[in-house]
Order: structure tokens, then C-alpha cells, then sequence
């Protein structure tokens, strides 16, 4: 156990990381997949490997539930890491066969497989259920005996020899990263050789929203395959999800969020985390789409995403899920409207899509709207076209004029960032107020297409 892998994690760059690593992920072709019965340490060796801390890890068992992915590099070798939730069968625990299903999936995408066991408890039943079931895998399988801490511990690790699997047995602490290096070492010699582009920039769409509102189950239906675990219980999710989407003449990267409740709400430490991962996810975003459920009220907790979303200058697309669930007339809509622009105002330029997921009801018609959005927070409005625009509208309605003194705007230019902000140049920039700004705003989206988009609009000295 000479060699091990440090890591100096950076807690501000942890969710940039994260994002980096999925952008990787559909261009690679060598994968990693991480299984094992619960609670051996699988996720602390997939955040020792990817130098991150994206997979929550907990004491209690059954944290990850859906595959997680992140990206190893090696050697000098990139590969992608899945994440699973621990293989169990004959369990109380109501999320076993979605979990099964899971771990069987990783299986079938991985190149190679490490089936991690716990040193401080040797071979268990459900140990002894994995290995079955990678017996019957013609890919490598490496053996990762976690947990040993101390060099009094290494021979304890031989009892896993008799799981009969291809390859050695590797001793490795993923707390501390001991041993990690010839485990990392082994799986490059393994992997198939395969040349990778690197990912082109296209959009991050995050799906965010409360509790059991459909999120998942979107994700699903759009990717006609089952991706994410759905159940009808709040807070299946915990992880951010992503998933490259790429058909139908669309391509982005598709993240599936935790649901976020109100802080009193969140009782346990892991919810806490997801929820956290949640929010992390809409700030590294370029989109979101706000799911609400459409047999309740747009609730406070609905507003307090939105207003996320809105702080962190990301597009936003509202879509009402379960609205085959809704007894309505030719009006309901438009009453339904009305009642949510109402609650989102002044920031009312919103798409708002009634969808039905399990019907497909206008949910390509949601991702053509989402794309739309995304296009349009990238717009850039050329200074002099702006300034033939917006000047003769402030010099018919300029800003009031406030203790005698008035108020003359020279030109506008719009600031050479990732979302649409104008600044204006003016004499006392000081008494301009949020109700002419509100105006200013108005007036460029009633001319410039920025439907979905917070704008900011700013004044200066010039």
C-alpha cells in the first residue's frame, strides 16, 4: 500500500467541478462502475477518485439511490465513475428493486467493474449476492477491500479470494486514499483504449421544484428510458443527476434536481445536503425549468424557487405538471395564468406550459421553449442599435426630475457578460429609482426578445 491519492478539495470550486466532469461524460467511452452491498464506503471511494464531493455519504445506509457520475483521471487517462446504491435483495427497504435495476444498469454501461466489501465485517449474504451476480459479467471485476485503516488489517483482506472473481483483491482506505493508487493504476491497464473529444459547450437545463411534483419522471419520459428512480414518496432524489440529451434536433445536458422544501421542513442531514446540491445545480445553470403541481396552489415555496432562479440570472420556464389531473374549461388555463404572473410580478415574461408527463403532454413543446430561453439569455444587442432604440424613448420620458435637479442619460451599452445586464450612462445616477428602471426594462423586452430572462438594468456616473 505505497502509493495513495491526495485530495485538496476546494469548497467554491466543488460544484464548478462537478459540472466540469459531466461535461465529459457522454464523449467518454471508458467507464467505472462502482457497486457493492450498503454502507461498505462505495461513495467516499467514488469522491476520493473523482477529487470531489458530490456524492453524499452518510453513515446511515441506502444514501445513493439513482447512478451518480463523475470523472477519474489517472495516469494521464480520463474515465467516467458511476456511483450506485447498494445491492440488497430481500430488504424492507421500499426503494430495493428501483435500486437493483440501477445497479444493474451500471453493470451493462461499465468497462470495468470495482465491487467493494468491507474489511471490518468480511463476507456478508448480500456480499456474497453482488459477487453471484458479477460472476456472471465477462467484464474485469476488481476487488476493493475498503476500510482497512492500519497495516494489521491487510490480511484480513484474503478472505475476499474466495469470492472466485478475475482479479486481485486491493486493500485501500478510501477515507484516507491509501492504496487508491494501485487500484487506479489497475483500472487504467484495464480499460479499453479510445480517444476522446473534448465536449463542445452547450446548455446546462436543470429541473427544479418542490417535493414530488414530477421532476424525475420528466427526465424519464424525455429520455425514453428509466434514468432516475421514481416512486410516489417526496425526496426520492437526493442527488443532481445529469444526463446528456441528445435527439430529436436537440442537444444539453439534462439535470434532474433533489425536490426543495422550506428550511422547517428539512429535518434530516441528508435532505439538507441534497437540497444544498439542489440550489449549487440552479446556480451552475443556464436554464430551469420550475416544476409546480398543478392539483395544488403555486405555494410559497414555489415563489421562493422562482425568486432563486430570478437572484441568480438564469432562464426560466414554469411548467404546470399533473394537468390531466385538473377538471377545467376553455378558461382554466388562463385563470391558472393569471393567478401564477400575478405572484411572480414585476417579473412576469415567463413561459408558463400546462404538461401532462405520463400523458406526453407538451413536453417537447417544454423543450423547445427551454432552448428558446437559453438562446435568448445569450442574446447581445450591439451599442449603437441600442442606443438608437432606448435614447429618443428616455429623452420623451426621462427620469423624474427629483429636488430640481435633472436627470440626462448620454448612451447605454450592454455589459459584457453571461446574462443580459444594460448599463446607462448618466449625470446623478443616484436618484434614478427601481420604478423608471422597471420602464427601461419594459420598453427593451417589448422590442428585443428576452422572454425567460431576468434583465438587470444599471446606471452610472458617466
Amino acid at each position: 500500500m505505497k502509493k495513495s491519492l491526495s485530495i485538496h478539495p476546494h469548497p467554491q470550486n466543488v460544484q464548478q467541478t462537478q459540472i466540469d466532469c459531466y461535461l465529459c461524460l457522454f464523449v467518454m467511452g471508458n467507464i467505472v462502475a462502482i457497486v457493492g452491498r450498503p454502507n461498505v464506503g462505495k461513495s467516499t471511494l467514488f469522491n476520493r477518485i473523482t477529487e470531489t464531493r458530490d456524492a453524499i455519504v452518510d453513515e446511515f445506509s441506502g444514501v445513493t439511490r439513482d447512478r451518480h457520475y463523475g470523472t477519474g483521471d489517472w495516469g494521464g487517462k480520463t474515465f467516467t465513475l458511476i456511483d450506485t446504491g447498494g445491492y440488497v435483495s430481500g430488504s424492507s427497504d421500499v426503494f430495493e428493486q428501483e435500486i437493483r435495476k440501477q445497479v444493474l444498469l451500471a453493470i451493462d454501461e461499465a468497462d470495468v467493474i470495482l465491487f467493494v466489501a468491507d474489511t471490518t465485517t468480511g463476507i456478508t449474504d448480500y456480499d456474497e449476492q453482488v459477487a453471484d451476480l458479477l460472476r456472471k459479467t465477462h467484464k474485469p471485476v476488481l476487488v476493493v477491500a475498503n476500510k482497512v485503516d492500519n497495516f494489521d488489517r491487510i490480511p484480513d483482506t484474503a478472505v475476499f479470494y474466495a469470492f472466485g472473481l478475475h482479479d486481485e483483491v486491493f486493500p485501500v482506505c478510501s477515507i484516507s486514499g491509501s492504496g487508491t493508487g494501485e487500484l487506479l493504476d489497475r483500472i487504467v491497464e484495464l480499460l479499453p483504449k479510445t480517444s476522446t473529444e473534448p465536449p463542445e459547450n452547450i446548455p446546462k437545463i436543470a429541473i427544479v421544484g418542490r417535493p414530488n411534483v414530477g421532476k424525475s419522471s420528466l427526465t424519464n419520459a424525455l429520455l425514453g428510458e428509466e434514468r432516475n428512480i421514481v416512486t410516489p414518496i417526496a425526496g426520492t432524489t437526493r442527488d443532481a443527476i445529469f444526463t446528456r440529451f441528445n435527439s430529436f434536433g436537440f442537444d444539453f445536458y439534462l439535470i434532474d434536481t433533489a425536490g426543495l422544501r422550506k428550511k422547517t421542513k428539512v429535518h434530516e442531514d441528508l435532505e439538507f445536503y441534497s437540497v444544498l446540491r439542489s440550489i449549487r445545480t440552479i446556480e451552475s445553470s443556464d436554464v430551469c425549468i420550475l416544476m409546480t403541481d398543478a392539483t395544488e396552489d403555486f405555494e410559497s415555496q414555489d415563489m421562493n424557487i422562482f425568486h432563486l432562479i430570478k437572484k441568480n440570472h438564469k432562464g426560466c420556464v414554469i411548467l404546470v405538471n399533473k394537468w390531466d389531473l385538473v377538471q377545467k374549461d376553455h378558461k382554466t388555463s388562463e385563470h391558472y395564468q393569471k393567478i401564477i404572473e400575478r405572484k411572480i410580478a414585476p417579473f412576469t415574461d415567463v413561459p408558463i406550459l400546462f404538461t401532462s408527463v405520463p400523458e406526453k403532454q407538451r413536453i417537447f413543446k417544454a423543450l423547445e421553449t427551454t432552448l428558446r430561453v437559453y438562446e435568448n439569455r445569450k442574446r447581445r444587442i450591439p451599442t449603437h442599435q441600442l442606443n438608437e432604440f432606448i435614447l429618443p424613448i428616455i429623452e420623451e420620458t426621462p427620469p423624474p426630475a427629483i429636488k430640481g435637479k435633472y436627470i440626462k442619460v448620454k448612451y447605454a451599452t450592454q455589459l459584457p457578460i453571461a446574462y443580459p445586464a444594460f448599463v446607462f450612462f448618466c449625470n446623478l445616477p443616484q436618484y434614478v429609482k427601481d420604478p423608471y428602471k422597471r420602464f427601461i426594462e419594459n420598453k427593451i423586452r417589448s422590442h428585443y426578445d428576452f422572454t425567460g430572462v431576468p434583465i438587470e438594468i444599471f446606471f452610472r456616473q458617466k
